[in-house]
């Protein structure tokens, strides 16, 4: 049975400003360090991370994705999702809690009006989190003044319960998709803590209920119109990091498990080759996606909406992969309970099934054949 929680203003210290890339890495590598200590701990008695998110606003990384026409680093993709996949490793859920908070960031920059961005990204600088949900089917949302008024429900989405900010997707009437930016703070606005799945235990997934809110129309952003959205893309780059993030925290407990002397080395070669090639699809992808953020044609676009799909894809096999291998591998030396090693697998688990496999595959075959066609000159590019 979930537990309602109204959103208390907690007395946070101003976020620091990171200066450059080089500082980013080392915040994040400093800070997964923190986080390591007691991520067991916070899974098997699911302690929910507020302070340590806290931590992360102050530090200044929730705010490297700012775009630099509102005073922020704009880091690159690829070093964006290598981060994410540093806090990952170091705890899977508060990895997961940065994935979407940056997908929301995304969203922000391509969708919003100007006066709306820059509101939200001075809150980002300022060290407040974001989060995205869906308004669920039967919700209510009638036009009001100069805005509407929702009331109903928000399907269960990780990083309620740790936001600021609501980015809630809902369609207007009479069928205009569109983006609602949601103070957490809001009087009408609760969450339910009412996740209780057996992995990604601390991801702050929860229900939120919105009772008869009042959304003025500067605080909406229409969604956009071409089929493969940077903010999707990088929502499937950022979910690759959680993955590699995921493997690399299990190849570090299988290195210190194992016995060497009784392992063959091949198989411990073939986990670790796996994981570097999550790493390297990672990097080709968040490449693709620079390129589509700079010049978003529709081309650039389904190139990196493809190359985003397959590091999900294959990030995410190989944590289910090297979560295996660790019990394969390890033996009973893996198996106490104390040392909660099955957390690696329980995450990976859990994570993959937030990834639309069967449909991001259905994509990814339709794009290589209108390509192939394209390549061979008889017929032209549509994705």
């Amino acid at each position: 049975m979930g537990t309602v929680s109204q959103f208390q203003d907690r007395l946070r210290p101003p976020a620091r400003r990171i200066e450059n890339e080089e500082e980013a890495v080392s915040t994040a590598r400093n800070l997964a360090d923190t986080l390591r200590h007691q991520a067991s701990e916070r899974d098997i008695n699911r302690i929910l991370p507020f302070a340590e998110l806290d931590a992360l606003s102050v530090s200044g990384l929730a705010a490297i994705s700012v775009p630099p026409e509102h005073e922020g680093l704009d880091v690159p993709n690829a070093l964006l999702a290598e981060i994410v996949a540093i806090i990952a490793e170091a705890d899977a859920s508060i990895g997961e809690t940065l994935e979407n908070h940056f997908s929301v960031l995304e969203t922000l920059r391509t969708q919003a009006a100007e006066d709306l961005k820059a509101s939200l990204f001075a809150r980002v600088l300022i060290g407040d989190r974001f989060a995205c949900a869906t308004v669920a089917d039967g919700s209510e949302l009638s036009a009001e003044g100069p805005g509407y008024r929702l009331s109903g429900r928000m399907r269960q989405a990780p990083g309620i319960l740790y936001a600021d900010w609501i980015a809630a997707a809902v369609t207007l009437p009479p069928s205009r998709p569109v983006t609602l930016y949601l103070s957490r703070n809001g009087e009408d606005v609760q969450v339910i803590d009412d996740w209780d799945g057996f992995g990604q235990r601390t991801n702050g997934s929860a229900t939120t209920i919105a009772g008869a809110i009042h959304v003025n129309v500067d605080a909406i952003a229409p969604a956009p119109s071409s089929g493969y959205p940077t903010g999707i893309s990088l929502g499937l780059l950022l979910k690759a990091g959680v993955s590699l993030g995921i493997a690399r925290a299990a190849w570090a407990d299988l290195k210190t498990t194992i016995d060497e002397r009784t392992v063959n080395a091949s198989r411990l070669g073939e986990h670790a080759v796996g994981i570097e090639i999550a790493a390297a699809a990672l990097e080709r992808a968040g490449r693709k996606l620079d390129i589509a953020q700079v010049n978003p044609v529709e081309a650039a676009m389904a190139d990196a909406y493809f190359s985003a799909s397959a590091a999900a894809i294959t990030a995410g096999e190989t944590a289910l992969s090297a979560a295996n291998a660790l019990f394969e591998l390890a033996g009973e030396a893996s198996t106490g309970i104390g040392l909660n090693l099955d957390r690696h697998w329980r995450n990976a688990r859990i994570h993959a099934l937030s990834l639309p496999r069967d449909g991001l595959l259905h994509r990814a075959g339709d794009y290589m054949s209108k390509q192939s066609l394209h390549d061979l000159g008889t017929a032209p590019y549509s994705p």
